[in-house]
């Protein structure tokens, strides 16, 4: 199994948090330690770190040797603005070394690392540096979350090809809200089931 599993999407709010807490769970039923990392997360306001804080207390459920971690473990850089990274710095260069600094510690304690993105392929993490570029510096195997939506063949195909473009190693998973299914099942499955093994 790879060590470290980026998990991307096709965007925001498409359930990288939700599929992040997923496989934590799973992992740990198949007898992995597991770690959890988002290296930046914005929209961190008065000390709320709105997934960072889920992530740790699943990671302490999961994990018993990471019951010393702190958030900053978890989340080593963060922005108030609820913005991509590069926005919410204020165009500010990324703390990489908090970054590794926190996978480091984490790897010490864990079998598989999980490290959730911010938004999508192509949020700009600085300037000239997307959110692809991350998952390339930290040589993790991605993990690409898309959604269930009208719209969710052109969105994963894309960000696939991005991935394979880059000669990213990754697997793909489609996140479908309840009210998503019955519609997702009669205009977008049949061409799923087809072209995905």
């Amino acid at each position: 199994m790879q060590k470290r599993i980026f998990i991307a999407a096709t965007n925001t709010d498409i359930g990288k948090t939700y599929t992040t807490k997923k496989l934590m769970k799973i992992l740990s039923e198949m007898g992995y330690t597991v770690g959890v990392i988002k290296p930046i997360e914005t929209g961190v306001q008065d000390g709320n770190y709105p997934d960072g804080e889920q992530l740790l207390a699943l990671l302490k459920q999961c994990n018993p040797q990471a019951w010393a971690l702190e958030i900053e473990d978890v989340v080593p850089v963060s922005f108030a603005l609820p913005a991509a990274p590069y926005i919410a710095s204020n165009g500010a260069k990324i703390a990489y070394e908090k970054i590794d600094a926190a996978i480091a510690k984490q790897e010490q304690l864990c079998d598989v690392l999980l490290i959730e993105g911010a938004g999508g392929l192509y949020v700009p993490v600085e300037r000239d540096v997307m959110m692809i570029d991350l998952i390339e510096r930290l040589q993790a195997k991605a993990l690409l979350v898309s959604h269930c939506r009208l719209g969710c063949i052109n969105d994963t195909l894309i960000h696939k090809k991005a991935l394979q473009d880059r000669g990213i190693m990754h697997e793909v998973v489609l996140n479908c809200r309840d009210e998503e299914q019955v519609v997702f099942e009669q205009i977008s499955l049949p061409y799923f089931e087809e072209v995905f093994d």
